[in-house]
């Protein structure tokens, strides 16, 4: 095993290849793998070459034959920082970041082996396209110029919309930006990514809850939990490493480890209380826990008195699931939940943990809701300890959502309102009617004869792509069908309704994919020409920012240059940029070293644009200082004693109000009012107005320390300094920028100007009716923010979370049985909603939940994670470390189920669904799944229904491990706001293959 090392720094011997290192080691491959799994509590792994770890000498590293590289793992959202050790240019070996506070010296499987993802020998290598049903090799000119031709003829017969950029979790956070940037100057809205299928529901149900849609604290604070409660979430397996923080808080704290899940996970072997319930309850389960203790008076009167609105129409819904109801509706015992929630009540603060379980719903939203307002019923939110902490899937995913790769909004969560988009035309120094101009118009198709104007409609989400595809022209809010898809670093086996993918991908003019691997894009479609996989460079193979679970910004150095013929993400979207004619306007204030914009260049374009969530104070030279000095960083603070950081929160957690010369230090746990602004505090965000229906939301008698609004206050403008008389407090440059973003002047100031604001003069009458609407958001001098917090105040506003969200289809979080249902009893008295059209696509709900499936397709299906792959598979699947570890596609079936179908452990056996895709895999029987459910992973691909699609990659490029992909069988059904796809509760029959 590793051993630390007293100077922390990554080193490797020099003695021959690591071949030789195995052999003098004694190490077999086997042995590797097996270490390589010993990455949970506090056990550090072997490198990715194997071997022992010795120190480097002094010779070495004057000659420089050893650069050790900090750099950031490219799975999870843990964020585990990797010291990659190159020689030469080549990398040669790794370790886990000692120094990090995130993963402390320790990596999962994954982590331990990422240098096989840059150097795996299953790559994509150069572009390639179909041509007569073969897989044929041409050079990026005529790729770009080919796939352009056929885009611009695409937007020229059909427009804009017709063309879908699908984005990705695993672009750096300027790659991510610029994708969205490109998206809006192609004219369309039809961008999105893997955010959409993981956590879409959280993000609208947590940000309509209090303000922001992310983590609240961080994987480091629950080293201050006094109780941990997980729902839908296996964090052992999907983010291994978060489980030494989590066990710390078990093992320091004493505290309990509550785990509610369908299966009995490896995280559930951790739990001291583990609740097994009927998949798709979690409404109803968590209204169970909340009426043992609103019936005990367990919550915090004083602090929802406060801080929380709505509270008492919760506490009717509540009152209706009795212990008796809550176990006929998830077969969860009354008197389990009623220990649950004692033990809540005892032991805070405490703090909520969920993950996709919880997330991909049909009623998703009313989920992620519930799970808070349980947090905010016990009073344990803006506390260390406390709060939501969100466990989010990729590296970026964060980052990429935050970035705006999205349908329904631009970066920062702008949205696409008219103000919006004048708000990022600004930033670009764009002409606004140029960029109008850019997407289509459909005339007078509203409802009321007004003209659609495409530019402030949400596109079509990813996970309803196909629809666009295969729907009626006329039955879609848009021009036109897609006509071509772009699929830049995204697995579509993650998505459901395989079938008809496939379908849809036929039925293209043009699909695109952008990737280190072909993916299973490019196999699982009969195309035979109209195909083109351009070979995109890992994250190690370029540079910048990539955003962790917890709001924390890292910044990764490339590792390598990009290898064999790949190309950097940017690079791509700038040759793509020069092919469509507006390379120059998108790169107008970026840097262009050769094809390469500057990724430091698109920092700081977007800290210009992004006051909202406060991605405006992390510039990449404070990046790069958190990242050489992390063994400053208090490991379960955050904060940096002492050192170049000091005071700051390790990467500056957003929001890090202001401008980067403000220093602000970010926000390690959000809604804290026990802290200054200035030092990481605030209340809940002021988003949804001052009063609703005559009731105040704004917060009673509390604010951050050392405010001088000592009371609730709505969100700041520059009316609010002027009426609080601290305009006074602006630079002669922030006022002259905000009058220039009002419209109050002509000229965009340029530098910061000499002079007190105070001692220029009267103001003409209507100075205020022009200049008072520009708010903390709009501001691009960053003068609202920095006034504000110089007075102790949050800009943003001091609110109450609102436990009822009066503008989602359920105000007040509903159980709602699945479409597919197999308690048909429980369908009338909690039904789904009513067919809609929204996201621009018809949508159907009871049309299916009508129909009874469940005689024929008795069990329940749900899927999840393995911790040895990660997302859909490829890049994990394609590592011979991993590969080795998990070799088949399985189902866990519960003993009682397999004895009555008739199948022993190790059988195939076929999964079907009620909407005719079906998958051929090996049968594990366990009681990890109750009789009734079955559970399948969903990394697998290159199986299509019973076929090896193996000869279908191009050659040398097909992952070691194939198996079926999981979403061949899963069904129809959609969130009701955010349009998430439900994998977690649908039917299927199992029979003897």
């Amino acid at each position: 095993m590793l051993k630390k090392k007293s100077n922390r720094v990554a080193t490797r011997p020099q003695r021959g290849g690591p071949v030789a290192t195995h052999s003098e080691t004694g190490l077999d491959r086997r042995g590797f793998l097996r270490g390589s799994g010993l990455a949970i509590g506090g056990l550090a792994t072997i490198g990715a070459v194997g071997g022992t770890v010795t120190q480097a000498s002094a010779q070495e590293a004057v000659d420089g034959s050893i650069e050790t590289i900090k750099s950031v793992c490219t799975h999870c959202s843990v964020g585990c920082t990797v010291i990659a050790e190159v020689s030469n240019g080549v990398w040669v070996g790794q370790e886990p970041g000692w120094d990090s506070p995130f993963n402390m010296g320790a990596h999962c499987a994954k982590g331990a082996s990422v240098r096989e993802h840059a150097h795996g020998e299953r790559r994509l290598k150069y572009p390639m396209k179909k041509e007569g049903g073969e897989w044929v090799k041409i050079s990026w000119e005529q790729a770009i110029n080919e796939i352009g031709d056929q885009m611009l003829a695409i937007r020229e017969e059909s427009g804009p919309d017709s063309v879908y950029w699908l984005g990705s979790a695993k672009h750096n956070n300027e790659q991510a930006y610029l994708f969205r940037k490109f998206a809006a100057y192609w004219g369309t809205n039809n961008v999105d990514h893997q955010a959409r299928i993981c956590h879409s529901t959280t993000v609208a149900g947590v940000a309509n809850t209090w303000g922001y849609g992310a983590m609240t604290n961080s994987y480091n604070d629950i080293h201050n939990s006094r109780a941990i409660f997980i729902i839908g979430g296996n964090p052992a397996e999907a983010h291994p490493v978060s489980l030494l923080h989590v066990l710390k808080a078990k093992e320091q704290n004493n505290a309990p480890l509550i785990v509610c899940d369908p299966r009995f996970t490896r995280t559930a072997a951790h739990a001291d209380e583990f609740v097994r319930f009927r998949p798709g309850s979690d409404v109803a389960l968590v209204w169970g826990i909340l009426w043992h203790i609103f019936e005990n008076g367990w919550e915090d009167q004083e602090f929802i008195r406060t801080r929380v609105w709505g509270m008492d129409q919760i506490r009717e819904e509540v009152a209706q699931w009795t212990p008796e109801e809550v176990e006929h509706v998830t077969g969860a015992p009354g008197s389990q939940l009623e220990r649950v929630a004692r033990t809540l009540a005892n032991n805070r603060p405490g703090t909520v943990i969920w993950c996709m379980g919880g997330t991909q719903h049909t009623n998703g939203n009313n989920n992620t809701r519930a799970y808070c307002i349980l947090q905010l019923a016990l009073g344990n939110m803006g506390t260390a300890g406390g709060g939501t902490n969100i466990f989010r899937g990729h590296d970026n995913v964060q980052g990429a959502t935050d970035l705006g790769v999205l349908a329904d909004t631009l970066p920062g969560y702008y949205g696409l309102s008219d103000g919006a988009w004048g708000h990022w035309a600004r930033v670009w120094e764009e002409d606004e009617e140029w960029l109008r101009g850019r997407f289509a118009v459909m005339e007078g198709s509203n409802p009321d004869g007004s003209d659609r104007m495409m530019i402030n409609e949400t596109g079509i989400p990813v996970s309803r792509w196909i629809d666009g595809v295969l729907e009626d022209a006329e039955n879609l809010d848009q021009p036109a069908n897609t006509r071509a898809m772009v699929l830049w670093g995204h697995a579509p086996n993650s998505q459901t309704r395989l079938p008809e993918m496939k379908t849809a991908m036929e039925q293209l003019d043009l699909m695109v994919v952008v990737d280190p691997y072909p993916t299973v894009s490019a196999v699982m479609q009969d195309r035979t020409d109209g195909v083109y996989l351009l070979p995109a460079a890992t994250q190690f193979e370029t540079y910048g920012s990539v955003t962790a679970s917890n709001r924390s910004l890292q910044w990764r150095e490339r590792v390598v240059d990009p290898l064999f013929e790949a190309k950097t993400d940017h690079t791509i979207m700038k040759l793509f940029a020069d092919k469509f004619g507006f390379s120059d306007r998108l790169f107008r204030n970026i840097e262009v070293n050769g094809d390469e914009p500057l990724i430091e260049d698109i920092t700081r374009e977007f800290n210009r644009g992004m006051w909202t969530i406060g991605y405006t104070g992390q510039s990449p030279e404070r990046m790069r200082t958190h990242m050489q000095n992390q063994h400053t960083f208090d490991r379960t603070t955050l904060r940096a004693l002492g050192g170049p950081a000091d005071g700051d929160f390790y990467g500056l957690p957003w929001p890090s109000w202001g401008t980067p010369e403000m220093k602000h230090p970010g926000s390690a746990n959000l809604y804290d009012v026990s802290l200054p602004v200035a030092e990481g505090g605030m209340g809940f965000r002021a988003r949804f107005g001052v009063e609703h229906e005559g009731d105040n939301l704004l917060a009673e008698g509390v604010a951050p320390v050392g405010s001088e609004i000592e009371d609730g206050y709505p969100e700041f403008t520059m009316q609010m300094l002027i009426d609080m008389g601290w305009d006074g407090d602006l630079t002669p440059y922030e006022r002259r920028m905000i009058e220039w973003v009002s419209g109050f002047t002509d000229t965009r100031p340029n530098q910061e100007e000499v002079g007190e604001t105070s001692q220029q003069g009267d103001r003409p009458s209507d100075y205020s009716d022009q200049v008072g609407g520009v708010n903390w958001k709009t501001d691009l001098s960053g003068g609202i923010q920095r006034v504000a917090i110089a007075h102790g105040c949050a800009p943003y506003g001091n609110a109450k979370a609102r436990a009822v969200v009066w503008t989602f289809p359920d105000p007040v979080p509903l159980h709602r049985e699945p479409l597919y249902s197999n308690r048909r009893d429980l369908v009338a008295d909690y039904p789904t909603y009513q067919d809609k059209k929204f996201w621009r696509v018809p949508t159907m709900y009871a049309s299916i939940q009508e129909q009874d499936f469940s005689e024929e397709f008795p069990i329940i299906l749900t899927s999840g994670r393995l911790v040895e792959y990660e997302g859909g598979g490829d890049e994990t699947r394609s590592n011979p470390w991993l590969a080795e570890l998990q070799q088949d596609m399985f189902v866990e079936i519960n003993p009682r189920d397999a004895n009555n179908i008739g199948v022993r452990d190790g059988n195939m056996v076929w999964v079907e669904s009620p909407e005719g895709g079906r998958v051929k895999v090996m049968a594990m029987v366990t009681p990890r799944v109750n009789a009734g459910v079955v559970f399948m992973p969903f990394h697998f691909g290159g199986m299509w229904q019973g076929e090896n699609l193996r000869d279908k990659y191009p050659e040398g490029a097909d992952p070691y491990v194939l198996g079926e992909s999981s979403n061949t069988a899963q069904t129809y059904g959609y969130d009701s706001v955010t349009q998430m796809q439900e994998t977690k509760a649908t039917l299927c029959r199992i029979s003897v293959a």
